[in-house]
């Protein structure tokens, strides 16, 4: 009896062994990651001598040129030539010729720059003319049933929205209460409105909740005498063909075209209290507008490196491991004795920039999954998502076999052995395997941080209909402040979240399964 029971238990132990086999990473593999390879990788990306890696910047090169490195010495392979997806920055200064003016039944009215209406950074190097449309707060969000654009013909035509978002002040929002969501980001707006044909757009403050009704759009130097040129922004160059002009107008606008301001706040009041649209064409009124620029160009660079697929089908078919290896700089001078004026950005995004490479490192020591693998450690994240806008605006692997994009931003900080899964409603199938996969790793996941989807890079993969996830430990006092530095990491932490990724990315990448991308209604 004794012997049959043990060979009983023998047999369930070989079954639970292969059950736990089936596309499971080799030991060797996930002991490739730790945390003493986290800590040397963020004690260079995030050391003083990389000056915050700003984009674009020497440091930020010399850190692309470590993970380059760091790619070839575990063998993977470029997508091109070498392993760096380079593309153009604009640095963008205000031209000469800049002017507003509206025509209606009263006759014509110029603008003033400055006093009247600003443009923004984002502005084209273009003159427009049109009918104006006013089209609410600019949002479509199909997520929250909210569409400022419903039934609204904008095509060819300019239109003015407000600020902000609906419900601002109200903590019942579903715009997420009184905080603002990214609906509320000016670009968000102007992409908003170029996908529904507007050749130009006007922003105003939104009234009801706001006192002043100054027109503030980018704070030119050439306009400003206290402001530094160091302050100039950097744009896409990539989005040049694509810009519209964009400008904030001010309390002389509304009156011309609504009459006065309580007029305007009826509007929004009731667009707020209905939370419906009230969006229309602005009758006999035209608009003509021009946005001058001059721009000095600027490279920097996505690195990228891919491991073939051992399946002759699906290796054609590839999983995306991505983190943004840039951060934002340094106080520019003068400074004072011992200051400390470098944000080395150790957790943002050192510590992510280290999970990919340790994962790299982890898929070249493991047999090769039937899917290929691609690492990408993005460029200009700071700067408004660049470098992953690049990369699915000029794909080096067609989106289209592109079956999931995992992205690490921010994983070193906060309560041990906690990580928030971001994007989770979204990619239900990707979810699934993560918790299925955190039984060997043993994180506590958290579904609180959906207000950040759209802020790091696996949104741009999203909005191409790509399934992602986004793991993310929260932020923290030193956020974005030169306290950010590598004492303060986690490493094991760093570690066991990248052997989580890891795992995801190996089954993902296992698997014929084709995941499914949620649009949240």
């Amino acid at each position: 009896m004794g012997k049959k029971i043990i060979i009983l238990f023998f047999q369930i132990f070989l079954i639970s062994l292969v059950q736990a086999g089936i596309n499971r990473p080799t030991r060797d593999a996930l002991e490739s990651i730790n945390a003493e390879d986290v800590r040397r990788h963020i004690d260079f990306l995030a050391s003083d001598s990389l000056k915050g890696r700003d984009t674009p910047s020497p440091e930020l090169d010399i850190a692309a040129h470590y993970i380059a490195d760091e790619f070839q010495r575990y063998g993977l392979e470029p997508l091109g030539d070498n392993y760096f997806q380079k593309f153009y920055l604009n640095l963008v200064r205000l031209g000469k010729e800049n002017y507003l003016s509206l025509l209606d039944k009263n006759g014509e009215v110029q603008f003033k720059i400055k006093k009247e209406f600003m443009p923004y950074e984002f502005t084209a190097n273009k003159s427009v003319e049109g009918v104006l449309v006013f089209a609410g707060y600019g949002i479509t969000a199909p997520e929250y049933n909210y569409d400022d654009y419903a039934n609204l013909d904008v095509k060819g035509k300019i239109v003015l929205v407000l600020k902000h978002e609906p419900l601002e002040k109200d903590s019942s929002s579903v715009f997420d209460g009184v905080k603002l969501t990214d609906y509320a980001k000016i670009k968000e707006k102007v992409e908003n409105a170029i996908s529904h044909g507007a050749i130009g757009m006007l922003i105003v403050t939104d009234p009801l909740h706001h006192r002043s009704l100054r027109p503030r759009g980018f704070p030119w130097p050439s306009l400003y005498k206290n402001i530094p040129n160091d302050a100039l922004p950097y744009t896409l160059a990539l989005l040049e063909e694509k810009k519209i002009p964009v400008v904030q107008v001010g309390k002389k606008f509304i009156n011309r075209v609504f009459g006065n301001v309580d007029s305007l706040k009826a509007i929004q009041k009731h667009i707020d209290e209905n939370f419906a649209p009230d969006s229309f064409l602005i009758p006999n009124v035209k608009i003509k507008l021009k946005t001058s620029t001059e721009i000095e160009s600027y490279t920097t660079q996505n690195v990228v490196a891919y491991l073939e697929g051992a399946d002759p089908r699906l290796k054609n078919q590839a999983v995306i491991i991505g983190a943004h290896y840039d951060h934002v700089g340094y106080k520019k001078g003068p400074h004072k004795p011992g200051e400390d004026y470098i944000y080395n950005g150790a957790d943002d995004n050192a510590s992510g920039t280290a999970g990919l490479l340790e994962i790299a490192q982890a898929f070249s020591v493991a047999p090769r999954p039937k899917r290929s693998v691609i690492f990408i450690a993005f460029a200009g994240e700071e700067l408004g998502l660049y470098g992953s806008r690049v990369y699915v605006e000029q794909p080096l692997w067609p989106l289209k076999n592109t079956v999931a994009m995992l992205n690490m931003d921010m994983i070193g900080r906060n309560e041990g052995d906690k990580v928030t899964i971001v994007g989770f409603k979204r990619s239900p199938d990707l979810n699934q395997i993560n918790i299925e996969e955190n039984r060997y790793v043993g994180m506590k996941l958290q579904y609180n941080g959906e207000q950040f989807f759209m802020r790091s890079d696996q949104y741009n993969f999203a909005r191409k209909g790509i399934p992602v996830l986004f793991y993310n430990t929260g932020e923290h006092p030193d956020y974005h402040k030169v306290t950010d530095n590598p004492d303060k990491i986690n490493t094991g932490k760093v570690a066991m979240i990248a052997r989580l990724v890891f795992r995801t990315a190996w089954r993902a990448a296992n698997t014929d399964q084709k995941f499914r991308l949620i649009k949240i209604k």
